[in-house]
């Protein structure tokens, strides 16, 4: 791996670790047992370091949202699809979604691509909810499907910042990442058929379950 994927990598990872306002140039260039200079040569700041990151990420959220539904398919296993996509892009990008206090403005790549991507989000939700209204799974008007995206649009991006504000532990195996997701199920679990509820809970169970053995 070349270098300067190294120190971005290796950045995420810690900044997703330890919170972006905790990591010093010199504390990530210890842990990648690089010289700060050399860290200075490929990234003259942290704000460089984050356009990076912002980079990765706009591109896996493009892939995030190629995700619908097919039709005619299990719509538990394909939500359960996209929540495992979500949970990946939350660790993956957790300081992202948790830290913007340290950070201050989002990067400009973010900053262009946020509104398109959020009502993309709404879409991509309403799609979901609506193909579970039709297989008879959930019980839920039409007109209040765009409410319900909304809804869970909102929870599920500041699920984070709100357990960082109210003090719950947000780090990594702290918990966060399930809460959130749960939240979320709340909002529309009490119209679901009894038997897609539990097992919409258990895919999420087993994600965080899989996730923690593997950190």
């Amino acid at each position: 791996m070349k270098t300067r994927d190294r120190i971005v990598l290796g950045a995420r990872q810690l900044y997703n670790q330890r919170g972006y306002g905790n990591v010093s140039s010199a504390t990530l260039a210890e842990h990648l047992g690089i010289a700060e200079g050399n860290l200075w040569y490929h990234f003259k700041t942290k704000r460089a370091i984050l356009h990076a990151i912002s980079e990765q990420f706009a591109q896996d959220i493009e892939k995030r949202l190629s995700l619908l539904p097919l039709g005619g398919g299990d719509i538990v296993d394909e939500y359960a699809t996209l929540l495992q996509a979500i949970i990946d892009e939350f660790r993956e990008y957790r300081f992202l979604y948790r830290d913007q206090a340290d950070y201050g403005e989002h990067d400009k790549i973010v900053q262009q691509g946020a509104r398109r991507w959020i009502e993309r989000t709404h879409e991509q939700f309403r799609a979901y909810f609506r193909g579970c209204v039709e297989s008879g799974l959930l019980d839920w008007p039409e007109e209040r499907l765009p409410d319900l995206a909304i809804n869970a649009t909102i929870i599920l991006r500041y699920g984070l910042e709100y357990f960082r504000e109210m003090g719950d532990p947000i780090e990594e195996g702290g918990g966060a990442i399930r809460n959130t997701l749960l939240r979320h199920l709340t909002l529309f679990e009490y119209r679901l058929m009894p038997e897609a509820a539990i097992r919409l809970r258990r895919s999420i169970e087993r994600m965080e379950n899989i996730k923690e053995a593997v950190n």
